[in-house]
């Protein structure tokens, strides 16, 4: 199945080459989590602070069981300081 990855900030470097500013079209085996998308494109997990599906927030714990369908839109943030 093929999801959309978005990446902010200095995770963008993580992202397969030909990909379009931050985002790129993966495939991924179905019922693939969030968790399997780090994974693919190597993201240090300490790096992945908010994780969002398709606009939905996805806890650290959820990141492993939470199923990921055909199309959905995976973007994720690395820790942001600022005031």
């Amino acid at each position: 199945m093929k999801v959309k990855v978005k990446l902010f900030a200095m995770l963008d470097r993580y992202l397969p080459p030909g990909s379009d500013r931050n985002e790129a079209e993966i495939e991924l085996a179905n019922g693939a989590t969030p968790a399997a998308v780090m994974e693919k494109l190597r993201l240090p997990t300490d790096m992945c602070h908010l994780v969002l599906v398709n606009g939905i927030y996805v806890a650290p714990d959820d990141r492993e069981t939470r199923r990921l369908k055909e199309t959905d839109v995976v973007a994720i943030w690395p820790p942001i300081a600022g005031g």
